[in-house]
């Protein structure tokens, strides 16, 4: 039996309680059976029907519908999306930090919890930073006390204060993690508005300008970071955590392990790279990543984007450049080339080939049989 009726069930947190919400387009059949829930309630500033959160409620819930209508839980039980990398947690720079004695600092909970998720050490500064300031703006409530509707008018003020889109989004995330890990309340907050994601193209290099980056820096070490993070698409986490046993010289590809989402993929292995890495191997002799810095650990995330961004300036390069910009170029130019994008898609480790669309917008190969109306 096909069932066109589709409620999806969603977490809130009114006044200190825990509620389901039931969310669907308005049905007579729906709202009937919906109103014959026990304890059912009709909130009107989120315009949906609430009940009790409780695993009685979530039984009478299936029963009272099945047959009748779709239940999407997608919203309403937990997933975990941390990126799971190999870093060792810093917690130092927390300790550390000189605050005022009225600060009100992050809950120590807050942080174990980010450690046991093993989030990147950017992502726990991020978090920390963003949620100290959300709740130094309440310095006068308890955390406890601190409802949804605070929660919106402090992401107001974030607005009207003019910051950034990203800063916004960072601030909702360190917020949501605290409600729905910290306390285990999922998707608590999934209402709350985010910033429309604007569509900006990538900044792309030209294959010259790649190439006479990678053939003006003389250090081998830093000649090889340039080439790893064009040849084979790599993010700048995934440069770190190369270990040498990743570089498969008989298959001549790339083993990405633990990329974003807990992917393992596969990528390309230059044959000028891999010359380039025999003789720096021979040179700097590392013992378990690819490229160390010192004590054996894995090179410097700053140190990376600083050599890339000095090879740029060093031949002329405007554009801003970033290691992104090298995976981006590395893209950009396979689908210049001819490489069919669902390959491309597999070499970036992209979950959708709409992730992996963007790159359409900047390969000049769409626009070489175009013949520009002044040149008529």
């Amino acid at each position: 039996m096909k069932l066109n009726r589709y409620i999806t069930l969603r977490h809130l947190f009114i006044s200190n309680k825990k509620y389901i919400g039931l969310d669907f387009k308005m049905d007579k059949v729906l709202i009937a059976l919906t109103k014959g829930l026990p304890d059912i309630a009709w909130d009107k500033e989120n315009s949906i029907y609430l009940l009790p959160n409780t695993g009685r409620n979530i039984d009478i819930i299936f029963k009272t519908f099945k047959g009748v209508a779709w239940i999407n839980c997608n919203y309403f039980f937990e997933k975990i999306r941390s990126k799971q990398l190999n870093e060792v947690f810093d917690s130092q720079w927390i300790e550390k930090r000189d605050l005022p004695l009225t600060y009100r600092r992050c809950p120590e909970e807050y942080i174990e919890k980010l450690k046991l998720k093993k989030y990147s050490n950017n992502t726990v500064k991020s978090y920390v930073s963003c949620f100290e300031k959300f709740l130094n703006h309440f310095k006068k409530v308890e955390i406890e006390d601190i409802n949804d509707r605070n929660i919106r008018e402090y992401m107001a003020l974030l607005i009207k204060n003019n910051s950034s889109d990203s800063y916004i989004n960072q601030a909702i995330n360190s917020i949501k993690f605290y409600y729905e890990m910290v306390l285990g309340m999922p998707h608590t907050y999934y209402h709350l508005e985010r910033p429309r994601k604007g569509k900006k193209l990538p900044i792309v290099l030209s294959k010259d300008q790649v190439k006479q980056m990678i053939s003006t820096t003389k250090n081998l070490k830093h000649r090889c970071i340039i080439s790893t993070l064009y040849s084979g698409g790599l993010r700048r986490s995934e440069l770190l955590n190369l270990e040498l046993s990743d570089i498969d010289s008989d298959r001549m590809v790339i083993h990405i392990k633990d990329a974003k989402g807990n992917k393992d993929r596969y990528t390309l292995l230059s044959v000028t790279l891999l010359d380039d890495l025999r003789k720096y191997f021979k040179q700097y002799r590392p013992i378990k990543y690819l490229f160390e810095g010192e004590l054996g650990l894995p090179y410097s995330a700053t140190s990376v984007a600083a050599i890339v961004k000095k090879a740029a300036k060093k031949v002329n390069i405007q554009k801003s450049v970033t290691p992104h910009t090298l995976r981006h170029s590395f893209a950009t130019h396979l689908l210049e080339s001819g490489t069919d994008l669902r390959y491309i898609q597999i070499l970036l480790g992209h979950n959708s080939t709409k992730t992996t669309e963007i790159y359409t917008h900047v390969a000049t190969t769409s626009f070489n049989s175009i013949k520009n109306p002044l040149d008529l």
